[in-house]
């Protein structure tokens, strides 16, 4: 059985992992600002606090939680993200760099975090998106959004050159359109091919399995556009 960490973890896809390594008798860490979702489902084999990738003090709140509890962080899952949907003349510099500070730096500041405790066969997974991928189909109002899930792509494929002797892995998984809130937020009214808790079982499986076959890919999960 694996300890298991997710980010985003209060709706969507994070949710619907959660609830499905717990089953298989996982240990699974489910991080998220609003705790509320995961803590009613009351799950033996899920813990949650409160949580912002951006807080240092709840980084270091994760930091002591496996320190004293776990010991060792066999799967990261990188699912946390910021949508902003906006017409970029009209994007603040403060609105973009809210933007990378969950997506680009909150995931930068909690894999350097949880490396340590990570060893041989450990398997850290980025939660990208097709927008994020060099020559796809991209989409006026995502300027920030997009761009920052491609600057972790290349920080992904960077970690698993510098850390290659460890035998840990890196990969990235491009989502194409999910039934989830943030789709809805990104396209309303647009009917995805995918539900969360289909995405979810593939990531689950990925997660799991994957780190045998790739290290420092980018897999495009997508059968549509968007």
């Amino acid at each position: 059985m694996k300890n298991i960490i997710i980010t985003g973890a209060s709706r969507g896809i994070g949710y619907e992992m959660a609830k499905l390594f717990a089953d298989e008798g996982h240990q699974v860490l489910a991080l998220s600002r609003n705790e509320k979702p995961i803590a009613v489902l009351n799950h033996k084999n899920i813990h949650t606090f409160s949580f912002d990738l951006c807080s240092p003090s709840d980084l270091q709140k994760l930091k002591n939680y496996v320190n004293d509890s776990w010991n060792q962080v066999d799967i990261l899952i990188n699912n946390a993200g910021k949508l902003l949907n906006k017409p970029f003349g009209e994007i603040s510099t403060q609105e973009f760099e809210e933007v990378y500070k969950v997506n680009v730096f909150g995931v930068a500041e909690i894999t350097r975090l949880m490396l340590p405790y990570m060893t041989k066969g450990s398997h850290v997974v980025t939660v990208s998106s097709m927008g994020g991928i060099q020559g796809s189909m991209k989409f006026p109002g995502l300027a920030a959004y997009s761009s920052s899930k491609g600057a972790v792509i290349t920080l992904s494929e960077l970690l698993a050159e510098e850390y290659k002797e460890s035998g840990i892995a890196f990969n990235v998984l491009a989502l194409g359109a999910v039934q989830t809130e943030m789709l809805e937020e990104a396209f309303p009214g647009y009917q995805a091919p995918l539900t969360a808790i289909e995405m979810a079982n593939y990531i689950k499986d990925f997660s799991l399995t994957a780190n045998k076959f790739y290290n420092g890919k980018v897999l495009q999960v997508s059968s549509s556009t968007p």
